[in-house]
């Protein structure tokens, strides 16, 4: 009899799974063993939302930005050749339709600080909240490098457990690692896109998990020593958030508010969103929420070497520092797609950058096709905001070198 029941069952379970099929049952045993290693909540998260998109901002809580008091603008300049040109270099014959058709949000060009072209595409208006994606992280480099010039932070070449001891009793070899290594993508900290158990990948818990800080603080591991190879890694913004929350004795968005936000007369209200109510710490691999015009003026700091309406906002020596190339002896430092682009590319402080004969240009990139590229000899910056690509990363940026040099 208990032959029998078990036969039934058995026969009943392998009936319930056919139509699920092996790819199911895979899904199945991952999510089970997700909600016994993980918070429920993180593993809810990556169900339902998936990929990371550009309305996350809606999704997640968010410290508030507030607009400047005085708010500063930009001079409009619009030229109809550059609208021209750009189509011609990107061989369409039409450069709005070619925005609209490539999922473009906005796209501004900023040219001796006045506006030569704007446009508007796909929903979006002049007040319309876009996001940063990983641009994020080029505001966290120019928050580092103002709490180092204000004494917070001693050095950029500190250890970073003189700032987070408790990665240090994990695992000693956490001291090799500076700021610096941080901030160049070179600190030899394991990252992994995604593993076998899928929720184990560093990318879906270093963009859902709902306590950042603890994730950092614990899910970190070296892998070789620091300065070998340049690899894109987004735990290193949540540790450089946490060493300027303890630093500043402020959260992340108090400090931009005090020491970007406001000085650069920021003409709307933004956010940086936070991994939780609960835990309540800016995403800081992403989570800048604002309007592509603030994000021009940000661009446009870097290109007046860190200065604004005669106040030094980011010390000149770190806009220096943190966008110019970096001698590197060795010769598998970079992968290809950094090296090979135009010009040559190279990565700095949390900005990506590309030699030319008369200099560098050097951009903050986002996903999803989110840029602000800044060409000093030029004295043009550029900002596009998507809903995706379109193009692939490395044509826009191609696109904008190929526009600068024509200047």
């Amino acid at each position: 009899m208990q032959q029998d029941a078990r036969f039934r069952w058995g026969r009943l379970i392998r009936y319930a799974l056919y139509p699920v099929g092996l790819f199911g049952l895979f899904l199945v045993v991952q999510i089970i063993w997700g909600l016994i290693t993980y918070p429920p909540v993180y593993v809810i998260r990556v169900l339902r939302w998936g990929d990371s998109d550009v309305f996350d901002w809606q999704k997640f809580p968010s410290h508030k930005l507030t607009a400047a008091a005085r708010p500063s603008t930009f001079d409009l300049a619009e030229d109809p050749a550059v609208p021209s040109r750009l189509a011609e270099l990107a061989g369409v014959e039409d450069w709005d339709t070619f925005l609209m058709q490539n999922h473009t949000q906005t796209f501004l060009v900023v040219r001796d600080g006045k506006v030569v072209y704007q446009g508007y595409f796909n929903q979006t208006r002049p007040d319309s909240i876009v996001t940063s994606f990983s641009v994020a992280k080029s505001f966290t480099s120019a928050l580092i490098g103002i709490a180092i010039e204000e004494g917070a932070i001693s050095s950029v070449d500190d250890p970073v457990t003189d700032y987070l001891p408790e990665l240090a009793v994990r695992d000693v070899n956490f001291e090799r690692v500076t700021i610096r290594d941080l901030l160049r993508m070179a600190s030899g900290l394991e990252y992994q896109e995604m593993r076998f158990m899928l929720l184990s990948g560093d990318d879906p818990l270093t963009t859902y998990y709902p306590d950042q800080r603890c994730l950092a603080l614990n899910n970190t591991h070296i892998d070789e020593p620091p300065g070998q190879h340049f690899q894109y890694n987004k735990y290193h913004p949540q540790l450089l958030g946490m060493i300027l929350e303890r630093t500043t004795g402020m959260s992340v968005t108090s400090y931009m508010q005090t020491k970007l936000w406001t000085p650069l007369g920021m003409a709307y209200d933004g956010s940086w969103s936070t991994d939780s109510l609960e835990s309540d710490f800016e995403k800081m691999e992403t989570g800048v929420n604002a309007r592509a015009l603030d994000f021009a003026k940000f661009g446009q700091l870097y290109l007046q070497g860190g200065a604004w309406q005669g106040r030094q906002v980011v010390p000149q020596a770190w806009v220096a520092e943190s966008t110019q190339p970096w001698p590197v002896d060795l010769p598998d430092y970079y992968p290809a797609f950094v090296a090979d682009q135009s010009g040559g590319g190279y990565y700095g402080y949390m900005w990506w950058g590309l030699l030319r004969p008369d200099g560098y240009d050097f951009s903050a990139e986002g996903d999803k096709g989110q840029f602000i590229y800044v060409s000093p000899s030029k004295r043009l910056v550029i900002v596009r905001n998507g809903t995706d690509f379109g193009l692939p990363s490395s044509e826009w940026v191609d696109l904008f070198y190929r526009f600068a040099s024509d200047l």
